[in-house]
């Protein structure tokens, strides 16, 4: 089995293509051992130590690393290890059926059609180009009165530097060109 590196925008984030299916659908995201419990994946890598997030995409992991903790170099071939040891064990990925995506509360009149346009944008062209970063964006609700739309940011976008500045210019810029009861895009956390 080989597996792929790549470096995301977010220096304490690192993403690994075993250039297989991770998920089917949908996206994982660990911000502690404790959530952790329900892969063993997730929960190998989080034994390693100096680990503060996994996240599990289509094709790639995501691993952030703690600012103060050990630095990729040393980091990386154990991560390494322990997806490697999952992927041949045969053991499956998530315990439970739980996955992340966007919010499902029911919106009513010109509210679900708006919602409907948000979601769609961010399923064909955002949600695409984020994951290339190794990272995640999924709708979580929609303020009709002031055209504010929230959104969670996952994997390497969650903490990134460069996060604010994508949600700014880049995902509420196309969100309001396209649809225009959009005002503001602000990040949940």
């Amino acid at each position: 089995m080989f597996i792929q590196t790549e470096t995301t925008p977010n220096p304490d984030v690192l993403k690994f293509l075993p250039g297989r299916e991770v998920l089917d659908e949908g996206t994982r995201e660990f911000r502690d051992a404790a959530e952790a419990e329900s892969s063993p994946l997730a929960e190998a890598i989080f034994a390693l130590g100096d680990v503060t997030r996994v996240f599990f995409g289509p094709d790639f992991i995501t691993v952030m690393r703690s600012g103060g903790g050990r630095e990729w170099p040393q980091l990386k071939a154990p991560i390494l290890a322990a997806i490697m040891d999952h992927f041949t064990s045969g053991q499956p990925l998530l315990l439970d059926a739980e996955q992340e995506g966007h919010d499902d509360t029911v919106y009513e009149g010109d509210a679900a059609q708006v919602v409907a346009e948000i979601k769609d944008l961010l399923d064909t062209r955002i949600r695409p180009a984020v994951a290339q970063d190794g990272g995640d964006i999924t709708f979580n609700r929609f303020e009709a009165a002031t055209g504010v739309v929230f959104l969670n940011m996952r994997g390497a976008c969650s903490g990134c530097p460069s996060s604010a500045a994508t949600l700014r210019s880049g995902v509420e810029n196309m969100l309001k060109h396209y649809v225009p009861e959009v005002t503001r895009v602000e990040q949940t956390l």
